[in-house]
């Protein structure tokens, strides 16, 4: 073959340094960019936050929770997600960071002796022995968890050392919801092993097993009731058998220790057949059990794990809505004035030396463009996503209408796979509660007059009916098909079926009263 020298014109996109940190950052959660502030603010000297004292993320948490502590109290006031202090929306023009502009980025513990249970290698130990270190609100954050919660109850129990001990390592094997998540058997093989027992010792293991299994029967008598059990039949009968006696407690805890499932069922004959009790005596036994808590430890859950805070907020404007970022989700940064200035100085004295800090403070500024670009398109498909789904801000999740990425993409200019990046992990705050951006996003259905109905709002019918349904003749998916379609809302079986249970509504089966 003859050599030949050709020359061809192609086009493609450069992945620079600058325009990979301009997606990363724009795909990060709040939580997620707060880290890589962190992180950046402890790499580069020329960035520094404005406010060091307190973290824009930790005070927007601090305000949420105190808000959500105080909204019991006021249940006549307007739940508007929206609060009158953003109305200023500083954070629109967030010239902390020096620029607007915008690129095209968017496209794109030993012992060697046993004698008893005298040191356990677990924190709680002090708290056994009434050490005053032991603060609560160090854990939780000013919430209450259940271990501490437990513990407080143990420091007025005039307990042994060991029998105290014993009871810690119970309430630090408690899982989230308030079970014991492992048997006694291994909880003692683990401890015995930490404490150095040998596998020959069986005295010692065996004595360790008793201690616990007395632990537990003093766990179990401690509030919330039902805590320490080791499975659903067993938390549900504890609590059963702090009420008073009658008849219909003596069948509600048979039916909780060998008969839940066919209460699950609703099966009312075998129900009959199995306790020997009439249907009356049965549905006043299913009330009893309907009261307990199947979760314990619910109520003592974190509330800061709860919490979302929106990056954007949606007001009311007159008769229009309005899209605001949220100014306690952006970090105040600038650069630092005494070293940006030495550099410069060095730059005059044409000191070769600065050019590794030049980059640094390059760096630095390219940093916080990039974050400023990546809140200015949150709040540009946040604003076009308001605009197409107005109706839903007014009347709720049933006038939502069908919506798709590609959309929003046309009409800003940006890559559909941009729009996926700014809707992930991201949250507007509205009238009717916080959501997630993917959430005003959904396919459609055709309808009879030619139109087409968001799944989000079939979705919000289906929840309607159901909530309006007779209870002792619950409807079945295809009885909601038809419903559906008389509303002229063209729906099979098998899809009400798929939103029925996204939705976590059980079947008609399971939704009957006995």
């Amino acid at each position: 073959m003859k050599p030949s020298l050709q020359v061809r014109l192609s086009q493609h996109l450069a992945l620079t340094p600058q325009l990979q940190q301009s997606i990363r950052l724009l795909q990060l959660s709040t939580l997620e960019l707060h880290q890589e502030v962190e992180q950046m603010l402890e790499q580069n000297p020329f960035l520094e936050a404005e406010e060091e004292q307190v973290s824009p993320f930790e005070a927007s948490l601090d305000r949420t929770a105190a808000s959500a502590a105080e909204r019991p109290e006021r249940d006549d006031a307007p739940h508007d997600a929206a609060s009158p202090e953003h109305d200023e929306s500083p954070a629109m023009e967030a010239t902390e960071f020096g620029t607007t502009e915008r690129d095209d980025w968017e496209n794109g513990t030993e012992r060697d002796d046993f004698d008893g249970i005298r040191e356990l290698p677990s924190s709680a130990s002090g708290a056994a022995g009434g050490d005053d270190d032991f603060e609560p609100q160090e854990r939780g954050g000013g919430a209450l968890s259940l271990q501490d919660h437990l513990r407080q109850q143990v420091l007025g129990m005039r307990l042994g050392r060991e029998d105290a001990a014993a009871l810690q390592v119970l309430i630090e094997s408690l899982n989230d919801d308030g079970y014991l998540a492992d048997p006694l058997e291994d909880i003692a093989a683990r401890l015995a092993d930490q404490l150095g027992l040998d596998e020959d010792d069986a005295d010692g293991r065996e004595d360790l097993l008793g201690r616990l299994q007395c632990a537990l029967k003093w766990l179990q008598n401690l509030e919330p009731l039902g805590v320490g059990a080791r499975d659903l039949p067993e938390c549900l009968t504890l609590q059963l058998r702090a009420l008073p006696r009658s008849e219909a407690q003596m069948i509600a805890i048979i039916v909780c220790k060998q008969h839940l499932e066919l209460l699950a069922r609703r099966d009312m004959k075998k129900l009959v057949a199995v306790t020997g009790a009439d249907e009356e005596l049965i549905k006043a036994a299913q009330a009893l059990i309907v009261q307990c808590e199947p979760k314990p430890g619910r109520p003592f859950g974190r509330a800061e794990a709860q919490i979302v805070v929106p990056d954007v907020i949606v007001q009311k404007a007159g008769r229009a809505w309005k899209v605001v970022l949220n100014p306690d989700v952006m970090p105040k940064l600038r650069i630092n004035d005494l070293y940006a200035q030495a550099i410069r100085s060095a730059r005059s004295s044409a000191n070769g030396s600065s050019a590794g800090l030049s980059s640094r403070l390059q760096e630095a500024r390219w940093f916080m463009k990039n974050i400023q670009q990546r809140f200015d398109t949150i709040l540009r498909v946040s604003a076009a996503i308001v605009e197409r789904q107005k109706n839903f801000f007014s009347h709720g999740e049933i006038a939502m209408k069908p919506l798709v990425l590609r959309e929003i993409a046309d009409e800003l200019g940006l890559h559909e796979s941009t729009i996926s990046r700014v809707t992930t992990a991201k949250y507007m705050a509205t009238p009717f509660g916080t959501f997630e951006l993917k959430y005003f996003f959904g396919s459609s259905l055709n309808t009879e007059a030619g139109g087409n109905a968001s799944s989000t709002a079939v979705r919000a019918l289906i929840k309607r009916l159901v909530a309006a349904e007779d209870a002792k003749k619950p409807l079945s998916d295809s009885q909601l098909s038809l419903m559906l379609e008389e509303q002229g809302i063209q729906v099979a079986r098998r899809t009400v079926a798929k939103y029925r249970e996204a939705l976590k509504i059980a079947p008609a089966n399971l939704r009957r009263e006995l």
